[in-house]
């Protein structure tokens, strides 16, 4: 059975617990504050803040209240990643095509994948230009040392704009899926520009059980090379902190570029910031401005509406 997990505050559950009234069902399991049953799936929150979706339609549900905890936020999913897709010990010294993404957890801005390739000889050099866990780095420092790199080292950059996004999330598929059909796809782009050199393997940040992420791909054309999943991969090979830095650049230049044609400076994250910039541009530029720059099913879509209103 499908399932998506939230973690929402008491508001959000508040609001969730009126809009199932009619739908709620008179068992309820420990620790839960209501349990409900549509069409499709079945609710049910706990005094956690964390709420169950289970269904056919569990995760299109789940993401009209919240971003779905993505299984890449646990540290122990590394420890349960199947041996054969588990980097080797000496994967660091290796020739790497790694990939990650940004921008899966923000309302506004574009998903953002990288695929880069660090041959073994560039380890040296890249670590000279500054190159790391991009979750350390500073936007002016990002910038910089992007703009090194995307002259050094060859890379696939793929912008999932957020009107396709939501044109892809209304017809049913996960996010979970086009993050895994661009990585995918990243990869393939980039194993064709650096043709005929061969990585030693291939590294993705992992998002998602590995089975799952091939589950995604079906049908679709697959790298021959070995693939290896970790989370936290940008600490494991820099060709995955490069893959880290060039997108967060994508996505820093991508925000500027929705800032000035918006009127209106827009923040990261999905927090309360984010629903006070968002009533700003529906006041300024109306609501279906709004939702073509933004991933419209998140909670924020409603929060902003109802503080333009006031």
């Amino acid at each position: 059975m499908a399932n998506s997990v939230i973690k929402v505050n008491q508001s959000i559950i508040n609001k969730m617990d009126a809009h199932y009234s009619i739908h709620k069902t008179a068992k309820i399991p420990p620790g839960a504050v209501f349990s409900a049953k549509i069409d499709g799936c079945t609710i049910t929150a706990y005094k956690s803040g964390k709420v169950l979706f289970q269904g056919g339609s569990a995760e299109a549900e789940s993401t009209k209240w919240g971003t779905k905890l993505e299984q890449k936020e646990k540290p122990a999913l590394s420890s349960k990643t199947p041996t054969s897709y588990q980097p080797p010990s000496n994967i660091a010294s290796l020739s790497i095509i790694g990939s990650d993404e940004v921008g899966t957890g923000d309302f506004f801005g574009p998903i953002t994948v990288v695929a880069a390739y660090v041959q073994k000889e560039q380890i040296p050099l890249l670590k000279e230009l500054g190159v790391k866990d991009s979750k350390n780095i500073k936007d002016p420092q990002i910038i910089e040392i992007a703009k090194n790199l995307i002259n050094t080292i060859p890379y696939s950059l793929l912008v999932l704009h957020n009107e396709k996004y939501n044109e892809l999330q209304q017809q049913g598929m996960s996010q979970g899926k086009m993050k895994a059909l661009l990585h995918n796809q990243a990869i393939n782009n980039l194993l064709s520009k650096i043709a005929p050199q061969k990585p030693d393997g291939l590294l993705i940040d992992q998002f998602v059980d590995p089975t799952i992420y091939f589950k995604h791909l079906a049908g679709k054309k697959l790298p021959d090379e070995k693939t290896y999943f970790s989370t936290k991969a940008e600490g494991i090979h820099l060709a995955v902190a490069a893959a880290s830095i060039i997108a967060r650049y994508s996505f820093v230049k991508e925000f500027d570029r929705l800032s000035e044609i918006a009127g209106v400076t827009i923040p990261k994250g999905a927090g309360a910031h984010v629903d006070l910039a968002a009533a700003k541009i529906i006041k300024r530029n109306g609501g279906e401005f709004l939702a073509s720059i933004t991933k419209k099913h998140f909670a924020n879509t409603e929060k902003a509406l109802k503080i333009a209103k006031r």
